[in-house]
């Protein structure tokens, strides 16, 4: 087989050598779920490894899609949001502990991270729309139905409950980190020592490093103009996760308003454009992004976790962005 033939056989496989022929093997997929765009690139030097890594990554993907998501009716979580308020409502023990994690977050933050905003981003037209600005007493109606204490779980049943009728829990916090988590275990299970796993860029995930540098060079948008960056970062066996008002928002009477709501208040949170985390996971990095946005510079610098890390852009009379550390 000739040079020119052996490339473009890798090339439609989507394998590559990396940098010069005798470096690694590269792959590079992507797969649209959970609403986002799924990337994973690996380098490797087994071509039926990296495949193998590809297929059972993108297949955990799409099992999570089924689990997770509140637009398929079939799915567990849709079942719970179906059904709990009625009755105490079974669920298997990777669907419990996840929710069982979300509360932790929520505690953890003061409320300010809170997986019961379903009913929240409905009044506020985000669930399937561009945004909407409601009523106050649409708002108010929405706040009673709203908040983490309202799940009850029972670990020795396995069981969700909600305490009040319409309460409705939404996986956008940290449906995607989780899937990046578990897609990162399938490649050390497969012993994959390089690859960067993203969620549409704003949950990503680098084990190792690729051939030659020291870890996966990531960016940090700016917030309002997105072709920009606003800062450069490495990872490493590490996660990022951003959350800004470029994803979603709309204007009315000149003012600003983004789907990231402060479930105490019902209104979206303000003085913040973006927040992106650094963590050793990207389920932690994706959760914290929220409240950290939410909360602020400030509380972050007393609240946060050891091992993690906060890039603030904040909206003042110029658009202010640093490291919390």
């Amino acid at each position: 087989m000739s040079l020119r033939v052996l490339l473009w056989c890798l090339a439609s496989a989507g394998l590559m050598p990396g940098p010069g022929l005798a470096g690694p093997l590269r792959i590079e997929s992507t797969l649209d779920a959970m609403g986002s765009t799924f990337t994973i690139v690996a380098y490797g030097e087994d071509r039926n490894v990296l495949q193998a890594f590809v297929d059972q990554g993108f297949e955990e993907v799409r099992r999570l899609d089924d689990l997770l998501s509140n637009y398929k009716p079939r799915s567990e979580w849709s079942k719970v949001n179906r059904e709990a308020a009625n009755q105490p409502v079974r669920v298997s023990p990777e669907l419990f502990g996840l929710l069982a994690a979300c509360l932790g977050y929520s505690r953890r933050s003061e409320g300010a991270f809170d997986i019961t905003v379903g009913p929240l981003v409905r009044v506020w037209g985000f669930y399937k729309g561009s945004g909407r600005l409601p009523h106050r007493a649409e708002i108010r109606a929405a706040l009673a139905k709203t908040g983490h204490r309202k799940v009850i779980l029972d670990q020795e049943q396995m069981t969700v409950r909600f305490e009040h009728p319409g309460v409705e829990i939404d996986p956008g916090g940290i449906g995607k980190g989780y899937a990046v988590d578990r897609v990162v275990e399938i490649a050390r299970g497969l012993g994959i020592r390089s690859a960067l796993i993203s969620a549409g860029g704003s949950s990503i995930y680098g084990i190792g490093s690729p051939p030659g540098e020291d870890g996966w060079r990531v960016r940090i948008r700016h917030p309002r103009r997105p072709q920009d960056s606003v800062a450069e970062l490495k990872l490493n066996n590490s996660s990022m996760s951003t959350s800004g008002t470029s994803e979603k928002f709309f204007v009315s009477g000149g003012k600003v308003y983004s789907h990231i709501f402060d479930p105490r208040t019902g209104y979206p949170a303000q003085g913040m454009l973006s927040v992106s985390v650094t963590a050793p996971s990207t389920l932690d990095s994706e959760a914290w992004t929220k409240p950290l946005f939410i909360l602020g510079r400030k509380w972050a610098a007393k609240n946060l976790p050891a091992g993690m890390n906060a890039f603030f852009c904040e909206d003042k009379t110029e658009i202010a962005c640093a490291w919390l550390q």
